[in-house]
């Protein structure tokens, strides 16, 4: 009963998480399109009434008019319509969705004794949660720091990327240096994550508001909130597909389980970083090639470096029987793959299930090497090539 109830739990959390991630980087994108996108009204009652910037679009069936004021307008409406639960709902989830699976479950699923070995569980715990902090805290520092420039002005976000490109490089190295590949691609996304939503929490919306009660007391608009808030919601634009590729990650073994699975996470992520430049870029009518070619060289070679060598032709071996490949798996897989608990509806305690499962064997256990999880059950390395040969015979 607790498996089954931990796999609900699971996939609640899990279907929340993905629902708050489309309705946080949907909002996201829409308003980076939509800045980029709106032209100076030509109409004088517009005009007269401050709009900057408005775009006429239709939409299932009728027909919209967004307008953008620069100050607020001369009647500000009590009711604004704030865009911050998105960001925090995204964040609690995956968090709530990391604890219950990761840090609950830490000597399963974070800790990988091949990688390094922890003195407790919840000292792996500790290191993981302190990516996170670490991280968001030296992000804000180099946007206080080096995003600005001498007079003061928000700028320099060139250097202020520099910093975080270098950080999460670092920290891609350490996390998997530290924990077990599958989890230390997502500590690294969860760490930009959480850059992320702090910049909504901390600077954005509190911004905002400030600038909000300076209009309605009928203050003079500090304008040092406002340049802020968009330098630190034009980064967050940049994070979103990082992020991204970082949790879709742990469904690919061949990712997190390479040698050199730290170098993998970086090229994947300095091409999610690429393909957003193009989108933004041609939101703003630019067609960015350069940008373009860089995610098609980074995918292209890292699919090529990645890519298994041929393997020596072997002197012939007698042929694996059904017997010893049954008896392997009922000492290192059905723990987890049998009867209707079976994971991923994997069944391997019976003949039949091994048969139908075969080609999914050799490539979970063989090729990519995610199976068992980190390891755990410890299969060795003859027991992986016996579960090759018979996988691979007619």
């Amino acid at each position: 009963m607790d498996i089954y109830l931990f796999d609900w739990a699971n996939l609640l959390l899990r279907w929340l998480h993905v629902i708050t991630v489309i309705a946080w980087i949907g909002a996201s994108f829409y308003f980076v399109w939509l800045d980029n996108h709106l032209v100076k009204p030509t109409a004088d009652d517009t005009k007269a009434k401050g709009v900057d910037g408005e775009l006429w679009a239709v939409h299932g069936g009728g027909f919209y008019n967004p307008q953008k004021y620069m100050v607020a307008p001369g009647n500000l409406p009590k009711d604004l319509h704030w865009f911050y639960w998105e960001s925090y709902w995204t964040w609690m989830s995956g968090f709530a969705l990391f604890v219950a699976l990761y840090l609950c479950n830490a000597s399963q699923m974070l800790i990988d004794a091949r990688v390094h070995a922890w003195g407790a569980p919840w000292q792996a715990v500790a290191a993981a949660l302190g990516f996170l902090v670490v991280g968001t805290a030296v992000y804000d520092i180099a946007c206080q720091t080096l995003g600005r420039t001498k007079d003061g002005a928000i700028g320099h976000d060139g250097r202020v990327m520099a910093v975080v490109a270098v950080f999460v490089v670092f920290a891609a190295w350490l996390a998997c240096q530290l924990f077990a590949g599958r989890a230390a691609f997502l500590i690294v996304g969860a760490t930009l994550a959480t850059m992320m939503t702090a910049n909504v929490a901390h600077w954005i919306i509190p911004g905002q508001k400030k600038v909000i009660a300076q209009m309605r007391a009928g203050d003079k608009v500090d304008p040092i909130h406002g340049q802020r808030g968009k330098q630190r919601s034009v980064h967050n634009t940049y994070f979103t597909l990082p992020v991204l590729i970082a949790m879709l990650s742990n469904h690919y073994g061949m990712l997190h389980q390479h040698p050199h699975n730290w170098a993998v996470l970086c090229v994947l992520m300095a091409a999610g970083v690429a393909i957003r430049i193009v989108f933004v870029k041609r939101h703003k009518g630019v067609n960015s090639w350069g940008a373009v070619v860089l995610a098609l060289v980074l995918l292209g070679g890292l699919i090529a470096w990645m890519a298994p060598k041929p393997q020596p032709v072997a002197a012939a071996a007698p042929p694996v029987t059904l017997a010893l490949v049954q008896a392997i798996a009922a000492q290192r897989c059905v723990a987890c793959h049998s009867g209707e608990a079976a994971q991923k509806g994997v069944r391997l305690d019976s003949a039949e299930g091994l048969i139908s499962h075969k080609a999914q064997i050799h490539q979970q256990v063989v090729v990519q090497r995610a199976m068992p999880l980190n390891n755990a059950t410890g299969l060795t390395e003859d027991e992986r090539a016996l579960i090759g040969r018979w996988a691979l015979a007619p």
